[in-house]
């Protein structure tokens, strides 16, 4: 069995039911596929709804709910057609999806937050750290299949070991504490490249900043701040010491002056008058993120932010999306004009006749830039190489292949 490009016999759609929008794009993608011929196999969050799943789609050949692969993969083989060349994308780390040279590693499942807008922990559960040994073993599984970037994942990757009072476990004859800290300093001795994601400002995260400067771990740090109004943040349920967010992304950036830093925003929000979209425009001026994403309110069913009162209208939401991006380009073009002439590492995606597509370490697969590597040499998917900086649009990088490819590991 293989991938194919268009419509497979067999399609894995993997649904989210964080949003209303994600819902129904999950729902119009199972309808698009069983028209077009396909057996569907649904998973993921919408899982949790098979009665409605099975009422609108009758002919669904499987539904599981979050985090159940071995189900997926034991469907796929009884839909899959019989053929002689037979096989999944399976290695010593199970069911891998990404190319060979960057993996995903979840490190716990469920979140403890209470946010007004967000219904994660009914759909997810409450936090559930892995213990670190099993984390290391799997991460050790994924280094011998030629894993070189390593991202790290969660609903809260800094309240990582929280709920397993940061358990202590011994693997490959050293002990190891269940806590972020610990956990990313041992990744960093197995991958070229450690890189964080869904990080909250807990107090703690700012040990892992000597970490970045030290090579140990990349210099990225993806936090999901929402807002800048102390208002908005409280009616969100978040925490709103902005001032404080400030004076330590300077502090970080003193320990560590190339950090990168990646966030989302969401506007709209009930209530959100037009002081406090400026007083979120002032923050980016002043924060000067490197990666920013930016989405309207969506009201999601079952979160306690529906109730409140002072509903943004859809088309102020939308404008404030177009604005809030327009000042962020501006400030991610400011950022990387000032990365040319520079010499940075770069990981290969990609390679045609044309050239090479990869990554600076301020960007990660899929939601960040790229860098455009004009003059590949021989270049591989899966390498890493040093590249100089020819020039920079608002988002992506223009470079040049230096020297050999690195092995830093």
């Amino acid at each position: 069995m293989e991938p194919v490009e268009g419509i497979g016999d067999v399609t894995v759609v993997n649904t989210c039911g964080f949003i209303d929008a994600a819902r129904d794009e999950s729902l119009d993608t199972i309808a698009h596929l069983i028209d077009s011929g396909s057996e569907v196999v649904v998973t993921g969050c919408l899982g949790r709804e098979a009665a409605l799943l099975k009422s609108r789609f009758p002919g669904l050949r499987h539904i599981s709910g979050p985090a159940q692969a071995s189900a997926v993969v034991d469907a796929v083989l009884s839909e899959a057609p019989q053929r002689e060349a037979y096989g999944l994308p399976l290695g010593p780390a199970g069911v891998k999806l990404t190319p060979p040279h960057y993996s995903y590693l979840k490190i716990s499942e469920g979140c403890n937050h209470k946010c007004s807008f967000c219904i994660i922990p009914q759909l997810r559960g409450p936090l559930r750290s892995r213990p670190i040994d099993d984390v290391l073993r799997e991460a050790d599984r994924l280094a011998e299949q030629g894993t070189r970037e390593v991202l790290v994942i969660a609903q809260d990757t800094s309240a990582y070991g929280l709920d397993l009072s940061y358990a202590k476990r011994t693997y490959a004859g050293a002990e190891y504490t269940s806590r972020i800290y610990d956990l990313a300093a041992a990744l960093g001795d197995r991958f070229d490249w450690v890189r964080l994601h869904y990080v909250y400002p807990y107090p703690h995260v700012d040990a892992l900043i000597p970490l970045m400067a030290e090579g140990c771990i990349l210099p990225y740090l993806d936090m999901p701040l929402q807002h800048a109004s102390p208002e908005i943040l409280r009616a969100m349920r978040r925490p709103a010491a902005v001032e404080k967010v400030l004076d330590r992304i300077r502090r970080w950036r003193e320990i560590c002056p190339d950090l990168a830093i990646r966030s989302t925003f969401i506007v709209g929000f009930p209530g959100e008058t037009d002081d406090d979209f400026a007083t979120l425009l002032d923050f980016l001026e002043e924060a000067r993120l490197d990666r920013v994403g930016c989405f309207t309110y969506s009201e999601v069913e079952g979160a306690q932010a529906n109730e409140l009162p002072d509903a943004v209208p859809h088309g102020d939401r939308l404008d404030r999306q177009e604005i809030l991006l327009e000042t962020q380009s501006e400030i991610s073009a400011e950022k990387l004009a000032a990365l040319v002439g520079r010499s940075i590492q770069v990981i290969i995606d990609d390679v045609d006749e044309n050239g090479a597509t990869g990554r600076s370490q301020r960007d990660a697969p899929e939601v960040d830039g790229v860098v455009y590597v004009d003059d590949p040499r021989g270049l591989q998917t899966g390498d890493l190489v040093w590249a100089r900086v020819d020039s920079a649009t608002e988002h992506d990088l223009h470079a040049s292949a230096l020297g050999q490819r690195l092995d830093l590991k």
